[in-house]
């Protein structure tokens, strides 16, 4: 009767201890999925945002030009078109907090609409 117990306890510690390296495993996996998908998500969000950039940038250079060409003078072309950067740049400056606390929300409804769908797949 005292082997089975011995028997029984060295049974329960081994799968005790089978049990707990794979949960460590388990968490490796998880965590290294989901740093994968948050660094995909950063290398893809920064090329979006380059990319916005060089076509705002084409886009102001471009009307520029434009308008170079109605005025006659490249200098008054360019000029209207700084004036017109710099009255965003004010209105930016101006309503900074919403536009922070808008790309906050966004920021996060995003993440927790990914976190949703990685539910979704678990339960299917």
């Amino acid at each position: 009767m005292q082997e089975n117990k011995e028997k029984t306890l060295d049974e329960l510690y081994a799968d005790a201890k089978v049990y707990l390296e794979t949960r460590v495993e388990y968490t490796r996996f998880y965590l290294l999925e989901k740093t994968s998908k948050l660094v995909a998500d950063i290398i893809t969000n920064t090329f979006m945002i380059i990319c916005f950039i060089l076509a705002f940038l084409f886009a102001i250079i471009t009307l520029a030009l434009f308008l170079s060409e109605l005025i006659g003078s490249f200098a008054a072309g360019f000029g209207i078109v700084t004036l017109l950067l710099v009255l965003i740049a004010v209105v930016v400056m101006l309503a900074k907090g919403k536009v922070e606390t808008a790309i906050i929300n966004i920021a996060i409804k995003k993440y927790f609409t990914k976190l949703a769908d990685k539910d979704d797949e678990e339960k299917v």
